[in-house]
């Protein structure tokens, strides 16, 4: 039988991290954020790229490194949103964009609890929204999404699946039930047309009808 870790290990390395990632997240390491697995923050760069991504929200800005491959996958006009409440995660991230050469004209770092700023954010004024910050939050980021992406935009979740106990119905920890919940709300509405990436902690991705 195939060895299935063997077979995560070498999907996750797929793409090569570019030597600018790799150093934004060993600061994330060091600043105590959780980035994205670089078989994640490819996905993400795979999302942003089929869709032509020009506008892109994220909720969670860590030291940049799903920023990154976020911009190396969106449109060369695109602009990257980025929302996180520590302002010392801003300051890393900006610097790993300079270092990459993205002008700072394609990044907008609003620094503020999530569920104060959404509400600002335009209706139907993103292609792409990519959720990772507070877990217990998410339900309400979700509602948002629904708000602010465009027909056809993407919304995707990290951590979907939660440590691997999501798919373990005997698991009701707090964190793993509202993961759970996302990803069954994501499968069941008419709203959306979802999948569940098995790539670093889980990615799930939906599109907005």
């Amino acid at each position: 039988m195939a060895d299935k870790a063997q077979t995560w290990v070498y999907a996750e390395d797929y793409i090569p991290e570019r030597e600018i990632v790799t150093q934004a997240r060993a600061t994330a390491a060091e600043l105590g954020a959780e980035p994205v697995t670089p078989g994640q923050g490819a996905a993400l760069r795979m999302l942003a790229a089929v869709s032509g991504a020009r506008a892109v929200l994220e909720v969670g800005t860590g030291a940049g490194v799903s920023g990154l491959w976020l911009l190396d996958g969106m449109a060369a006009d695109g602009v990257l949103t980025s929302i996180d409440h520590e302002v010392e995660f801003h300051k890393h991230a900006r610097r790993a964009f300079s270092a990459a050469g993205v002008s700072s004209q394609r990044t907008r770092l609003i620094a503020g609890r999530a569920l104060d700023v959404l509400p600002r954010m335009a209706a139907r004024g993103y292609d792409m929204m990519v959720l990772d910050a507070e877990v217990s939050e998410a339900p309400a980021y979700l509602d948002h999404a629904v708000r602010v992406l465009r027909p056809g935009g993407t919304v995707a979740f990290v951590h979907a699946l939660w440590r691997d106990q999501v798919s373990d119905p005997a698991r009701r920890d707090a964190e793993t039930v509202v993961c759970r919940e996302v990803v069954h709300f994501l499968r069941d509405s008419e709203e959306f047309v979802s999948a569940v990436l098995p790539v670093g902690d889980g990615l799930a991705v939906a599109v907005k009808r």
